[in-house]
């Protein structure tokens, strides 16, 4: 039986209904402008009619995208710099009003072992997953990393994807334009003949539907697959199965969808004895909690904000610490942090402490200022974000491990 496709997609996405919804989550966001520097607000100024205008480009086939706007941050992980494109507010509204009518299509078909990015799933989940896996006997795995993988998805393999499901040739071209608009960087434009700019709206929605074939593969054949945007890891009971899924792993990324397993971040590894890293957490010995990068990292902001050399007091600086411990507290509350929650905490008012006794110039005699005082004023406790925990690994057993425990590719 023939496969059914998606036609007559495109007066969807121009509909000024769906753009005005696009608008809306695009302004939710915030960001900065692209290479044209129209902010949010001045693209709001206008709104009507700048939606008119794209609702009219749009269905006249007339619309070309602005090349991205290159800027450098500092990778989670090291000291590199990582490039993130920054498409026009422009842009940025048509990729999300396309992303709205094309992401159900392919929700019917992605496969459970997909968590970033989706509706109603998330690092938790996948966390959770994780878990199951390991308390269930799978312990060795294939901790891998795929190298550069946003700048090196391939095209014509992209819109292949793509076109499984969808069969209206404007929407289609309109998706390839973003992906050939080219990138701002050092004052030039440069084409982009390959990969898709981080920082789009619809970026990780088609990392999703790129990866979906790899998905698809490890899942026939068995393999316990946890897999978050270009992030993912594989669950073995045995180290041979594992040294197997591995294999598979290259070929299917190396041979079908063009991509590089990085040999010196992909590696082979016994959950309880060595552990392994995942968004952000260490698995190690039947427990989860943040890698000290990531601790590290809150406490750099913490300090950032508690410096002692600025004119403020203290319930501006509560103001603004207050989201920094909620957004960390609650990304890592599912895990074996209680006690690491109450040193932090600590941590934290002796921060607070320290800002107030050089802002005042307390007397020895007074110069502790009460939890309570600090608590009163407002102060988010990490503790306060805990729940109640779903259970983690429990009890492991251990099991002997024969031979070397960690490898790399």
């Amino acid at each position: 039986m023939k496969k059914r496709k998606w036609y007559s997609l495109i007066d969807k996405v121009y509909s000024l209904p769906n753009l005005l919804e696009s608008w809306y989550e695009v302004k939710a966001n915030k960001g900065r402008g692209g290479v044209d520097k129209e902010s949010i607000e001045e693209f709001e100024g206008n709104l009507n009619q700048n939606l008119k205008e794209l609702h009219r480009l749009l269905k006249e086939k007339r619309y070309t995208p602005s090349p991205v706007r290159q800027v450098l941050i500092p990778k989670s992980n090291s000291e590199d710099l990582r490039p993130l494109g920054i498409p026009t507010i422009r842009d940025r509204v048509i990729q999300q009003a396309i992303k709205r009518i094309i992401e159900p299509i392919f929700e019917a078909k992605f496969k459970e072992v997909s968590y970033g990015y989706r509706p109603k799933r998330g690092t938790r989940e996948a966390i959770q997953k994780c878990n199951e896996y390991i308390d269930s006997g799978y312990r060795w795995v294939v901790d891998a990393d795929i190298k550069s993988f946003f700048d090196t998805v391939n095209h014509k393999l992209m819109m292949k994807a793509l076109n499984e499901e969808i069969a209206d040739g404007t929407l289609l071209d309109l998706i390839e334009k973003f992906l050939k608009s080219g990138v701002r960087k050092d004052g030039r434009i440069d084409a982009t003949y390959e990969g898709v700019p981080q920082g789009g709206v619809i970026s990780p929605l088609l990392a999703n539907i790129y990866l979906h074939y790899f998905d698809g593969v490890m899942h026939e054949r068995g393999y316990r697959l946890v897999r978050y945007c270009d992030d993912f890891v594989i669950f073995t009971k045995f180290g041979r199965k594992a040294e197997r899924a591995l294999e598979v792993t290259k070929q299917i990324l190396e041979e079908k969808l063009l991509l590089k397993l990085h040999p010196q971040k992909t590696r082979i590894v016994h959950a309880n004895y060595d552990g392994f890293e995942f968004l952000g957490c260490l698995f190690k010995s039947g427990y989860i909690r943040p890698k000290d990068k990531s601790i590290e990292s809150f406490k750099d902001k913490v300090r950032h904000i508690t410096r002692r050399q600025q004119p403020k007091s203290l319930d501006m600086i509560i103001e603004r610490l207050n989201p920094v411990v909620r957004g960390w507290g609650n990304y890592f509350r599912y895990g074996n942090v209680k006690t690491l929650y109450q040193r932090l905490d600590e941590w934290t008012r002796m921060r607070l402490r320290s800002f107030l006794e050089k802002k005042r110039a307390v007397t020895h005699q007074n110069k502790r200022i009460s939890n309570w005082r600090l608590k009163s004023q407002g102060l988010v406790l990490l503790q306060e974000l805990l729940p109640i925990p779903f259970p983690v690994m429990g009890q492991l057993k251990r099991k002997a491990v024969y031979g070397k425990t960690v490898r790399t590719v």
